[in-house]
């Protein structure tokens, strides 16, 4: 099973009770910095916030990403020319714990409106590689030192993967839009409702398709669904940790292979940005398919949709494919 455990928020609300504070008490004209045709200059750190900006900020704002398609995130280093567009931005929208260069420029920005996606929900801890409740005692061992790891670094920050987070935090974003950009508070209000309208749909749609299945395990060599899979009581076996990069240890390897067989696992999943040779090898072995489930990190060609929700209707189907759902 998933264990989880929620991370403390007291002093997380109580930041982003005094940060909303501080932006309610500033008046229209301290309103937050606009390009030469009046639009607010937005910077997004990576492709889940650049699509939330967008879709909430609508014709009004100007949006930059820091990490370009076909970029592994996790790895971004920033070179000059993006500091100073962090350093020009209106408003900064980023997710902190995913990108440790950017998080690092982030801090030393002057900007007033920086959004950190990561307080307007709640985030969680998750076992992820290394150990679940098959009795593997050295597994157990190693998935202990990853708890630990991941607590430091504020616990599991995929949270854009469930809809129902993903919708909390569209809403966060277009409060902060509205703050940051009063003359067109009305605008922002409407496109955030919208999309949160289409983010329940989403949200809907998942509950629905996963509901009956032959199976509720799955796994994939990037463990960044442990949101999604708690949403809708599924379980995932990662091969590797929250960094997709990471080499899984023989005893991991060996255990997926008894997991596979007694869960009736059909699918191992791998990811558009990241190598498949292990979940292919892994796959061979235990005589399982490959199929792609996309952490959304980023949209390239190989993507199976043009944004965010074509992509998770597309990591819907699969997840139904695999899972034997009716």
């Amino acid at each position: 099973m998933n264990v989880r455990r929620l991370i403390p928020t007291a002093a997380t609300a109580g930041a982003v009770t005094l940060g909303l504070l501080a932006v309610s008490a500033c008046s229209t004209s301290d309103a937050a910095s606009v390009d030469g045709d009046g639009k607010l200059k937005v910077a997004a750190s990576f492709y889940p916030m650049q699509y939330l900006a967008e879709q909430i900020g609508g014709d009004n704002v100007s949006v930059t990403t820091l990490t370009k398609p076909g970029v592994e995130p996790h790895d971004l280093e920033l070179k000059p020319r993006q500091t100073a567009e962090l350093d020009d931005a209106g408003l900064i929208l980023y997710l902190k714990g995913v990108q440790p260069a950017v998080d690092k420029a982030i801090d030393q920005t002057s900007v007033k409106y920086k959004v950190d996606a990561a307080t307007l929900t709640e985030l969680e801890h998750f076992d992820t590689a290394d150990a679940h409740d098959h009795g593997h005692e050295e597994a157990g061992h190693e998935e202990a030192g990853h708890e630990d790891h991941e607590a430091e670094a504020g616990g599991d920050p995929h949270i854009w993967l469930d809809p129902v987070k993903y919708a909390e935090v569209a809403k966060g974003v277009g409060a902060q839009m509205e703050k940051a950009d009063p003359d067109h508070a009305a605008d922002y209000k409407k496109n955030t409702d919208a999309l949160v309208a289409e983010l329940t749909a989403l949200h809907t749609d998942f509950e629905k398709g996963l509901k009956n299945s032959a199976t509720k395990t799955f796994i994939t060599t990037h463990s960044a669904f442990g949101y999604l899979a708690e949403r809708y009581g599924l379980e995932q076996e990662g091969i590797a940790g929250v960094d997709p990069e990471s080499e899984p240890s023989p005893a991991r390897i060996k255990e997926l292979q008894t997991i596979a067989k007694e869960d009736k696992v059909t699918t191992v999943f791998f990811e558009t940005l990241a190598s498949d040779k292990t979940a292919k090898t892994l796959a061979a072995d235990t005589g399982l398919k490959t199929d792609v489930l996309d952490p959304l990190e980023g949209i390239t060609d190989r993507s199976k949709g043009d944004d965010y929700i074509e992509v998770m209707r597309s990591n819907l189907a699969a997840l139904q494919k695999a899972l034997g759902a009716k």
